[in-house]
């Protein structure tokens, strides 16, 4: 399988749509819950400890990061949302350029949604599903900190998440655990599919 994924670097990060980079090539954006396990899961894809900044405290990313991966494909990682010590005016911002960014960007070709296996499916998860939903654009759920659950009930959560999101078109789902590195590989492909690379 052809792995670019290690050689993501920072690009830039910017506060507002109107500091992304120019429209062009593909972006696959990472999206989800504060505390979901956003960042560790893009470090995890990456084979890289430090590309996205993993904080302890939830919200803390509030811009677009944007890492490029070669001269057409980017991953964007998006301000964890959900987060309550945010102003209500920054999340109001928030939801107005998200759902502009998810309706006008034509390189965006795919979605990658970040739940807490524990915690799935709460009101912003299924936002963000309705987002990429009316966008057009595909949605693959990742089902992080799997290695919390044992095995059965693993299983049975992704079995009963993916009976919730059957309803809607264009969307996979995966159990993954950035900490011992499972589901790498069924990752890779998603996003190599999202890519449109050739293995």
């Amino acid at each position: 399988m052809k792995n670019i994924y290690h050689k993501a670097k920072f690009l830039l990060s910017c506060p507002s749509l109107k500091g992304c980079p120019p429209d062009t090539g593909y972006e696959i954006v990472f999206a989800g819950r504060s505390n979901a396990g956003k960042s560790s899961s893009i470090n995890a894809l990456t084979l890289q400890k430090k590309l996205a900044k993993v904080s302890r405290t939830p919200g803390r990313t509030q811009h677009l990061v944007f890492f490029e991966l070669d001269k057409s494909r980017r991953l964007v990682d998006l301000p964890g949302y959900g987060y309550a010590k945010v102003p209500e005016h920054i999340k109001q911002k928030w939801h107005k350029d998200m759902a502009e960014y998810f309706d006008r960007r034509k390189c965006l070709k795919g979605a990658v949604l970040v739940m807490d296996i524990r915690h799935p499916l709460k009101p912003f998860d299924l936002m963000m599903l309705e987002w990429c939903v009316v966008a057009e654009i595909p949605v693959h759920i990742l089902l992080t900190k799997s290695d919390k659950l044992k095995r059965g009930a693993a299983s049975n959560a992704l079995l009963k998440v993916a009976r919730e999101v059957n309803k809607y078109q264009s969307v996979t789902i995966q159990l993954f655990s950035s900490l011992k590195k499972q589901g790498l590989e069924d990752l890779w492909e998603q996003l190599n599919n999202f890519f449109d690379i050739n293995e």
